[in-house]
């Protein structure tokens, strides 16, 4: 049987056992032209491999660095070695579901997830194109693991100081990642004429992160820039360190003048941050968590979210309140106070007295 396509061009042939069976399928291409659903069975041809080179390489464009680089990882390991050869049509529902419980088995949730979407995301551009009608991945139910969210490693005001004596050199930089909240790579980036130390404010614009050992400048996570308050005991320090640098150098550089690496904090590693740690008696943790500490102190110096919200660079209050949500539980109490409060004066709690004898 031949067909013809929207564009006017032939479709190939398709061979069928009873000239029943052959005039139903035509019945059938006929009316999803007219209906302005027709699928070429010929496009449906077209394996994973080669549309997910054409997804990955507009990923490359439109994503920051640091974001791309586990989607091509994904990719790389994971998506292109079972899926790479198979043609678009063949993917079944049933087959992404084996494939996402075989994933949960070996990796964790995170990984999983990331992974389910690349391949999701290349169906997805099949859809559009018109190559397949439906996509596999997103019908029914896969079976994705959740995340779970392990508790922020927060520390006090003394461990910090602890923390910052042990640091040396990078005693500095750690009370300011401890006190403002910003981000490592918001750090590292800092210039002389992003401090307002008149009016204690940095200008958070931009962010070194660093990518397979190269470093990328470009915005910050919120691809929009902010103001972080520095507390005032950090001012003159902050003062005396830059005095002198042109206004474009870097606050907190590497010792080669450029921006400073990632310092490790993994199992083995000897960096100046895992040093510091050991010499301060703390617990194994990230540069990460001095943000998070960040938050910890400000909620306890009385800040509301919105004042955090707007310190972290978050993009709404709602997404502070989520993060930190554990910050927050003192608010039940004031809850169940101002509850058992209101019910002493209206006479509840009266209905609750046993009689006496």
């Amino acid at each position: 049987m031949r067909y013809q396509k929207p564009d006017g061009t032939r479709g190939g042939k398709r061979g069928f056992v009873r000239k029943r069976d052959a005039e139903l399928w035509l019945a059938d291409v006929e009316s999803s032209r007219a209906k302005g659903s027709f699928i070429d069975p010929q496009a449906a041809r077209v394996t994973v491999d080669s549309l997910g080179e054409l997804w990955l390489e507009a990923k490359r464009h439109s994503m920051k660095p640091s974001s791309f680089a586990p989607v091509s990882t994904a990719w790389r390991l994971r998506v292109q070695p079972t899926w790479g050869r198979w043609e678009i049509g063949d993917i079944r529902h049933t087959d992404v579901r084996a494939w996402v419980a075989k994933l949960t088995q070996e990796t964790g949730a995170t990984v999983t997830i990331r992974t389910f979407g690349v391949l999701a995301s290349i169906l997805d551009d099949a859809v559009y194109d018109g190559r397949i009608p439906s996509n596999p991945a997103r019908m029914g139910r896969i079976g994705l693991p959740r995340k779970t969210r392990g508790r922020h490693g927060y520390l006090s005001h003394e461990e910090v100081i602890r923390l910052a004596q042990a640091s040396g050199e990078r005693k500095l930089l750690v009370l300011v990642l401890a006190y403002t909240g910003i981000r490592w790579g918001e750090a590292i980036a800092l210039r002389v004429m992003d401090l307002d130390l008149e009016r204690g404010r940095l200008h958070v614009t931009t962010n070194a992160v660093e990518v397979h050992g190269k470093i990328h400048v470009g915005t910050p996570k919120s691809h929009s820039g902010r103001l972080v308050p520095i507390p005032r005991f950090l001012l003159d320090e902050l003062a005396a360190t830059v005095e002198g640098r042109p206004r474009a150098a870097l606050v907190f550089p590497g010792r080669d003048g450029q921006h400073l690496r990632r310092t490790r904090s993994s199992d083995g590693s000897k960096s100046w941050f895992k040093t510091a740690l050991a010499e301060a008696d703390l617990p194994p943790m990230t540069t990460h968590d001095l943000r998070h500490t960040a938050a910890s102190l400000a909620v306890q110096a009385g800040a509301n979210v919105k004042t955090i919200q707007r310190m972290l660079g978050h993009t709404s209050a709602a997404m502070t309140l989520d993060v930190y949500s554990d910050l927050f539980d003192t608010d039940l109490d004031s809850v169940s106070d101002a509850l058992n409060s209101a019910a002493d004066k209206a006479g509840v709690t009266r209905l609750l007295r046993r009689p006496t004898n």
